[in-house]
């Protein structure tokens, strides 16, 4: 009783502390983990043992168990119930102004969320697909941040810290880049993975930006309510892709669409794998992620910059882990020389990264 009380006190943490960020971190790392080996997994080839799902099977599948997870919890606990500055009224109805604009964060995170499955599917290590993905989020979160101080949105200044560590979290995609040897994948010169790349950065520049006027615009007394932006966000993910994949799934008899990733998709429903229920569970892991994945974004007291670094950084050193997992674990590639440099990097900006954290819990401190 006494060690389970003692646990008990370790893990309560205030909101907006250190410990608080922390956990989170670590939710995030375990199940961005076991999201990447799963992929991986799933759509592993049958001659050595794996299901050898189609990657846009595999996509459906993992797509249904995080939505199921992030949706069913935001209803049971009807975290919808948002904590607004305003309400506002339309005809008998009337419902927080922010609405208006996590609706269309939600749509963002439609794209989202197919494309960093996509990402994961190239002929690429889980590692270089988070270091390409995640650097680029760390720079969208820079320029959110500078434009939200030009508008007077946020009223706090970005360390010199953050600035370094965005520099080296940028050197770290760019050894992934445009380090191209004898047999590796060429990504910027692979049509489809520019393109699935562009959809994610496009789609998580207009979230970001959302995800911090909504963080930074709170009036005088009002809750941060982080739980009631994801339960909107989510809903509205949720019903685009519900009405996206109606569409989809449909498309060979509606317009004969006969392209092969359309027959695929509708091949996944009317046809389905033996084990994607299997897949749908895995899913489930990527739906966790989702959860930490908003509240790091939103984390009470700091910068966008911030952040996303934190947030961005801890998935790269997840992706690390989970390649290293699938090496040791299911005879995976080894991590090549041009990811372990990339790590050392991640590894040098994550130093900045607590530097600036010390600065800023000192300020949250002296403002209280």
């Amino acid at each position: 009783m006494a060690a389970w009380g003692a646990v008990r006190h370790v893990w309560r943490t205030a909101e907006g502390s250190t410990g608080r960020l922390i956990q989170l971190c670590v939710g995030y790392f375990v199940f961005y983990v076991i999201t990447g080996v799963a992929v991986k997994y799933f759509t592993g080839s049958a001659e050595i043992g794996f299901p050898s799902m189609k990657e846009i099977e595999y996509l459906v599948y993992n797509t249904i168990g995080g939505n199921f997870i992030a949706l069913g919890v935001v209803l049971a606990l009807r975290w919808y119930r948002l904590t607004s500055n305003k309400l506002i009224r339309l005809g008998r109805f009337r419902f927080p102004q922010e609405i208006l604009y996590i609706i269309p964060s939600g749509i963002c995170t439609a794209v989202v969320i197919p494309t960093t499955t996509l990402m994961y599917m190239l002929p690429i290590s889980v590692m270089v697909a988070m270091v390409i993905m995640r650097a680029s989020v760390i720079i969208i979160s820079r320029v959110v941040d500078a434009v939200q101080i030009s508008q007077g949105i946020l009223r706090k200044h970005v360390y010199a810290e953050e600035n370094y560590a965005v520099a080296f979290a940028l050197l770290a995609a760019a050894v992934n880049l445009f380090w191209v040897g004898p047999g590796d994948f060429d990504f910027v010169h692979t049509p489809a993975a520019v393109i699935i790349l562009g959809s994610y950065i496009v789609a998580y520049a207009i979230r970001i930006y959302i995800m911090n006027f909504y963080k930074n615009t709170r009036a005088q007394g009002v809750k941060l309510d982080n739980n009631g932006f994801f339960a909107i966000e989510q809903i509205a993910a949720s019903a685009t892709m519900l009405i996206a994949g109606y569409i989809v799934f449909n498309s060979p008899e509606w317009f004969g669409a006969m392209n092969v990733p359309l027959l695929l998709f509708h091949a996944s429903f009317a046809d389905p794998h033996p084990l994607w229920g299997w897949a749908v569970v895995a899913g489930f892991a990527y739906g966790l992620v989702a959860f930490f994945s908003v509240f790091i974004f939103m984390f009470k007291g700091r910068t966008a910059t911030f952040a996303g670094l934190v947030n961005r950084l801890t998935s790269l050193v997840a992706g690390t882990a989970a390649t290293l997992v699938w090496y040791f674990g299911f005879g995976g590639k080894f991590p090549k020389v041009q990811d372990w440099a990339s790590l050392i990097f991640i590894l040098i900006a994550v130093g900045f990264l607590s530097r600036a954290e010390k600065k800023r819990t000192r300020e949250l401190a002296e403002g209280m």
